[in-house]
């Protein structure tokens, strides 16, 4: 069993994901999409339920399901990931699947690289690395040149936190959705 965990910065009030990917047995597609529709309906009656995405294997060689489950709050997701049905839902997929489930949870850069409309897994990290260095590097000569004449009086522990403090809304409002999309093709290849 995992231990969830939420995805963002403060659990009580961000939206949260968990991304559950399971291997299906070859042959037992069919019962999997009845079970994936049965637990996705059930999942729906829990308290700050914000829908499912479902990306499905494109390699039926290889056939790996993907969950993307959002909720509201950390709090919500916790009690149906813990629920009583959810462990009865997972009892019957067992005979489905060829591995246990694998429950991946983000850091927190990924929600740099969602795209509006996009249903896709993050970048591999080495990407997400890449235009987050770029970035940081677009933006820090930013606060620097704008801010350093109004904090020369403050000590440097305030200027740091002030110039941080706008270098990180700057990119996450402003500079990462814009790389996200420039290297969109480069982010998220096509298979």
């Amino acid at each position: 069993m995992f231990e969830p965990q939420a995805i963002g910065t403060d659990a009580k009030t961000q939206q949260v994901t968990a991304i559950i990917s399971h291997t299906v047995r070859p042959g037992r597609e069919h019962g999997y999409e009845e079970w994936l529709h049965g637990i996705a309906a059930v999942a729906q009656k829990f308290r700050g339920h914000l829908g499912v995405n479902v990306i499905r294997p494109w390699n039926h060689a290889h056939p790996e399901y993907v969950a993307i489950l959002k909720f509201d709050q950390y709090s919500n997701l916790k009690t149906w990931l813990e629920s009583d049905i959810r462990q009865e839902w997972l009892a019957r997929l067992q005979p489905l699947i060829e591995k246990p489930e694998a429950v991946q949870t983000l850091t927190g850069l990924e929600t740099w690289f969602t795209l509006p409309n996009r249903v896709e897994m993050p970048p591999p990290r080495y990407k997400m690395v890449l235009v987050t260095w770029l970035g940081v590097f677009l933006t820090l000569p930013i606060p620097n040149h704008l801010l350093a004449p109004l904090l020369s009086d403050l000590p440097i522990l305030f200027q740091q936190l002030i110039n941080t403090g706008f270098s990180v809304a700057l990119l996450t409002y402003l500079i990462m959705p814009r790389l996200t999309q420039l290297f969109c093709k480069w982010l998220y290849p096509l298979p």
